[in-house]
């Protein structure tokens, strides 16, 4: 590792194979925790190559407990996190959506680590039980359409990381990895990502598989869209631009989509909304993340996917595959 770490401080880059060693090594208990800080707070300090990326997610794939769900032909909406928004919980109440519209979600998630609450964090506080029991998670998406998969019980390679990361509280390259590492494989995606270079990276890894997605990063900053201003959109067919007027809406403003300062507030707020009661500005930005992974399975529009969400949340359907979800975690 202290020759990896002069290399990297001194600007170079690693190899796909070395930094796909470098995770397997990791998960062995090979390197102490200084050195393990160090390494994260090297990428930290310089960009991550393609190469890079592609070997700490091969070496993420490779190591999970795979779960196979492939039967149902799911999704998942997944964003990196780290865009230091602290926006209320949206991909996971759009994931909830999506499988009120008959989509189905194998929801990649975990604890929040830069952000005050992550998915993880709103679904354990909701009462939902996390396992790596396959007869579980097919029950969960027979019954509920969804299955939510909490990372570190599928990745416990992790386990030596993840507490230096809460340690740490800021974004890693663990964030970049998050959305890649569903051991559901599922071949359709939504992928948020916190930046420009990130998406390009996303978009050339994910053109080499069989993958059905689209990846979004909002203009401003978000990782997913915000209908604050435009948002770059790269899927496995084309590139392009969305705008609030795509989804037949009015442009928001920043505030109208921040989140709770406490998991408890933030649950609160994501119960809310997803029992209807939500404000148009968040109902809209729900329905706009739900309708892009509508689309991007069924082959719409943005505004076909966006009103089938709408359909969805303001009938309660996305809140019914919720509290199934939920009933199921008490047996």
């Amino acid at each position: 590792m202290k020759k990896l770490l002069n290399r990297l401080i001194n600007h170079e880059t690693i190899s796909k194979e070395e930094a796909k060693q470098v995770l397997v090594n990791i998960s062995k208990g090979s390197y102490n925790q200084s050195q393990i800080a160090s390494f994260l707070t090297v990428y930290m300090m310089r960009s991550i190559t393609v190469e890079e990326l592609e070997g700490f997610r091969d070496a993420l794939l490779e190591l999970c407990i795979a779960v196979d769900l492939s039967e149902y032909n799911p999704i998942d909406l997944c964003g990196t996190g780290g865009d230091g928004k602290d926006t209320f919980n949206i991909s996971t109440l759009s994931s909830f959506v999506s499988a009120g519209a008959g989509i189905k979600v194998t929801k990649h998630g975990n604890y929040g680590v830069s952000s005050k609450c992550g998915s993880s964090n709103v679904m354990e506080h909701l009462g939902i039980k996390f396992s790596n029991d396959k007869d579980f998670l097919k029950r969960s998406i027979d019954e509920a359409g969804i299955c939510v998969l909490h990372a570190p019980l599928f990745h416990p390679a992790m386990k030596n990381v993840a507490p230096i990361r809460r340690e740490l509280g800021v974004k890693t390259f663990f964030n970049m990895l998050g959305p890649m590492v569903n051991p559901a494989f599922p071949k359709n995606q939504i992928v948020g990502v916190f930046n420009l270079e990130l998406a390009r990276m996303y978009g050339y890894l994910y053109q080499n598989t069989d993958k059905n997605f689209t990846i979004i990063h909002a203009l401003d900053g978000y990782d997913e869209i915000s209908l604050t201003g435009s948002t770059k959109t790269i899927s496995n067919k084309t590139e392009g631009m969305l705008t609030p007027e795509d989804f037949g809406v009015k442009t928001l403003k920043m505030e109208e989509i921040v989140g709770g300062d406490s998991i408890e507030e933030s649950a609160a707020i994501f119960m809310n909304i997803l029992s209807g009661k939500g404000t148009e500005a968040q109902n809209n930005v729900v329905s706009a993340n739900a309708g892009m992974a509508i689309a991007t399975v069924q082959n719409l529009s943005p505004i076909q996917g966006f009103e089938k969400a709408k359909e969805s949340l303001l009938s309660g359907k996305g809140l019914e595959a919720l509290k199934k979800v939920q009933e199921l975690s008490k047996n």
